[in-house]
């Protein structure tokens, strides 16, 4: 997964909120178009959870269908281990190839706890498995080092930032387990993660602008500081600014983005909000800036 950004496909709806299935499809289609490292459907960026379940089934199933074995397809899960269970098996019989465990809900739980979840959701599926940390979720090295014992589990999402934790995490855990940066905009940290051995990274600005999720992936690994200064200055940080605007932008922003380079992904799901006019207007300002960095366009 260090080989490619990580992509996390929007989820598409009509506007009056149900499922668009060709509007999916395309968007898909075009981020697979882009080469990235693997396909996350059905994520947060996905809006895993305004899906039903037959919506779910439809989401994977067409990221698997679009995919066709060119890249692992990592499904969303989450919820209690109980409804988690489902969806996987959902996921299972889609043929998606892993699963990224979602936060559970609502409650605080302790370490003993985060760790029999990831084991009673194991047991009941054959997929492998990437914990993903954030939230109420934080593992410390003796629940780390339990989950690595479960056969399936393979890997750990982290959205905390904390480098202390994370560095003592990869530190207890076997040579192939899996670490990546799962950040909002993670591209803002993602040199300090590679300085901690976590290199791979999620990318919500690829489900809009591949080129500049591109461009800074390659200027990244190859060194360029250059590059990878200026576009974090001029695009990366102005977005995580106009991201901070209202609660649920990491995403609202994102699929708001998309439609401006004409995609058809269509609005948020409550309890998430579409831009206001305000900022949907500095967005697309910040947008064409941004594109006309890596010598593209809106």
């Amino acid at each position: 997964m260090a080989h490619g950004v990580l992509s996390f496909p929007l989820t598409a709806f009509h506007d009056d909120g149900s499922l668009d299935p060709d509007g999916l499809r395309a968007h898909v289609a075009a981020r697979l178009a882009t080469g990235p490292g693997a396909l996350f459907p059905a994520c947060g960026t996905g809006e895993f959870f305004s899906l039903d379940e037959e919506e779910y089934r439809q989401v994977v199933t067409i990221a698997v269908e679009e995919a066709a074995g060119q890249v692992a397809v990592v499904a969303g899960t989450g919820y209690g281990w109980a409804q988690a269970a489902r969806f996987a098996r959902i996921a299972e019989e889609a043929g998606a190839d892993a699963l990224l465990v979602l936060p559970h809900y609502l409650v605080a739980a302790p370490q003993e706890g985060l760790a029999a979840q990831l084991e009673q959701l194991a047991a009941r599926t054959r997929l492998p498995i990437v914990a993903y940390q954030r939230g109420q979720v934080a593992y410390g090295v003796a629940a780390l080092r339990r989950i690595a014992r479960i056969p399936n589990v393979i890997g750990l999402k982290d959205g905390h930032s904390d480098l202390d934790r994370l560095q003592r995490l990869t530190l207890a855990a076997p040579e192939d387990f899996l670490f990546f940066n799962g950040a909002a905009t993670a591209e803002i940290q993602a040199r300090a993660y590679a300085t901690v051995g976590v290199p791979a990274y999620s990318s919500a600005v690829h489900a809009f602008a591949p080129e500049i999720a591109g461009a800074f992936f390659g200027a990244l690994h190859s060194g360029d500081h250059g590059t990878t200064e200026k576009l974090l200055r001029e695009f990366y940080v102005p977005f995580v600014e106009l991201r901070d605007r209202a609660p649920g932008y990491a995403v609202s922003l994102v699929k708001a983005a998309a439609r401006l380079r004409g995609e058809r992904v269509g609005p948020v799901r409550a309890p998430l909000t579409d831009p206001a006019p305000a900022d949907l207007a500095d967005l697309k300002a910040l947008l064409t800036a941004g594109l006309d960095l890596v010598g593209a366009s809106l």
